[in-house]
């Protein structure tokens, strides 16, 4: 009695699991992997933005997207600051495509 009773919890657990991980990926949800490369490399374009002379990193946000896209948003003070931006994040290993939606103050 005791062992049938261990096995349908162990079947019971599992079909959770199995349940569990399939929602995730019906919702199209980042796994931990995905979240923790997408932190890297918005990591990665913060740190060369900062190490330009002519990008005010404190002004632009980063947001990488699933497959390595990245989101620049935030203002720049130059049409040239807003486009080298986008130029150091497409250089930076792992961007596939650069959103650039910096606002040019004027």
């Amino acid at each position: 009695m005791k062992l049938s009773r261990t096995i349908a919890i162990a079947a019971f657990a599992g079909a959770t699991l199995v349940l569990a991980s399939g929602c995730s990926v019906a919702r199209k949800q980042e796994t931990v992997g995905e979240y923790i490369d997408g932190s890297a490399v918005t990591t990665a374009v913060k740190a060369k933005l900062a190490e330009d002379k002519d990008t005010s990193a404190s002004s632009i946000n980063v947001k990488t997207m699933d497959g390595g896209i990245v989101q620049l948003s935030g203002f720049a003070k130059s049409q040239m600051e807003k486009d080298r931006a986008g130029q150091i994040a497409r250089g930076v290993k792992g961007v596939t495509e650069v959103r650039n939606s910096l606002i040019v103050k004027q």
